[in-house]
């Protein structure tokens, strides 16, 4: 059964154009070629990575988070209550009003301490700080060293329409690009990351776009597999280039913002954007898909492959589109109002200034001032309550 599949799945009409195959792909006259099962290195290239990010987190993403002045503020927890906590778990994170009235006749809370309550709860599901900040420097580490490889694996292919004028000199030849050592490593080390990725997105820190993420990162594994197993390693080689090319800047500008460098942070978002807009917006489409979706139909006759690898490109693509409009909105905000640079991607309650109890508390010592402290109109004369309460 297993061999039938995959004999139906790795037909060569499936993924080659007509005449060539993968006796194509083997070895000879000095000539190296990938070979799929070499995919299989990515595997434990992934958990090493894992194991990389933890030493890397721990011992130098800690210690400069120290040196930048990173802070984590000091969260106050929600006293343990089960009705509560039942219905925050099971329910919902953020009550409607009628059903903080329903709560409050079940606990015996007023309004306001079941607010309180649910406001801190969340505070502590909350990601802190540093490690937000590990994050991103493991990330930013990675991507830079990733896009200065990837320079030097692309050397000597920088023209991409030798992606596919070089797989054909006429029907029964077989391709002509052999695999590098760089490229080699290059591949195996991205897809090898992409993977360690989905292995850890649970303890990640989550964003509204977490769904969108999760299908960024299955794409790109399938789109480096899928170019690596029929030997389109130049324009792959390219293409994570060209992601690679802005990302360390994205994960060096959080870096400033979360140490509080605000117009460090500012500025090089800044940067960022325009790179990303460059990179993501014209070089990608109209340079890169061009070379994979209008030239090859010039050569060859439509096939599936064809079809799946460029779906996967326009998949990217919209993710792209989806997260220039975020960013250009950010930096529009930004230039015009001189406000400072927050991500659009997280939500309210990642922000780490717990602004909304600190004015309510503020409140509360403005109304004690005023007029005592005082419980269903009458004058409290013993307060046992903590003043953090």
């Amino acid at each position: 059964m297993l061999s039938e599949l995959s004999e139906w799945f790795w037909q060569e009409r499936r993924w080659f154009p007509e005449g060539l195959g993968w006796a194509d792909l083997e070895d000879r006259d000095g000539r190296v070629y990938a070979k799929a099962r070499d995919l299989w290195v990515a595997l434990p290239i992934a958990l090493i990575f894992l194991i990389i990010r933890q030493i890397f987190e721990r011992m130098v993403a800690t210690p400069l988070a120290s040196l930048l002045g990173v802070k984590d503020t000091v969260r106050l927890k929600a006293p343990h209550n089960t009705t509560l906590e039942s219905y925050y778990c099971k329910i919902n994170k953020n009550p409607t009003q009628s059903s903080v009235a329903s709560l409050c006749q079940k606990t015996g809370y007023s309004e306001r301490q079941v607010q309180r309550w649910f406001r801190r709860r969340r505070n502590q599901d909350r990601p802190s700080l540093l490690k937000k900040f590990r994050e991103a420097s493991w990330r930013f580490t990675f991507y830079l060293l990733a896009f200065i490889a990837g320079l030097a694996a692309l050397i000597d292919v920088m023209i991409c329409t030798n992606c596919y004028i070089d797989f054909k000199i006429n029907d029964l030849s077989p391709p002509l690009q052999t695999l590098l050592p760089s490229q080699y490593w290059y591949y195996m080390i991205e897809l090898g990351f992409y993977g360690s990725l989905l292995f850890s997105v649970a303890s990640d820190v989550k964003r509204k776009d977490f769904k969108e993420q999760i299908v960024h990162h299955v794409a790109t594994i399938l789109l480096i597999s899928f170019s690596w197993c029929v030997n389109y390693i130049r324009c792959g080689t390219l293409i994570m280039l060209v992601h690679d090319s802005s990302d360390y800047l994205l994960e060096s500008a959080k870096m400033f913002n979360y140490a509080g460098w605000r117009n460090a942070c500012n500025y090089i978002f800044i940067v960022f954007a325009a790179v990303f807009i460059v990179t993501r917006l014209v070089i990608f489409p109209f340079w890169i898909i061009y070379c994979t979706w209008v030239y090859p139909v010039t050569i060859y006759k439509p096939f599936f492959g064809y079809y799946f690898f460029n779906g996967l490109l326009m998949t990217l693509q919209c993710l792209h589109i989806f997260w220039a409009v975020l960013i250009i909105r950010i930096a529009i905000r930004f230039l015009t109002n001189n406000e400072k640079v927050d991500d659009e991607r997280s939500d309210k309650d990642e922000t780490d200034e717990s602004e909304e109890e600190e004015e309510e508390e503020a409140g509360e010592k403005k109304h004690m001032k005023k007029n005592g402290p005082v419980q269903n109109g009458h004058t409290v004369h013993n307060n046992n309550h903590s003043k953090r309460e």
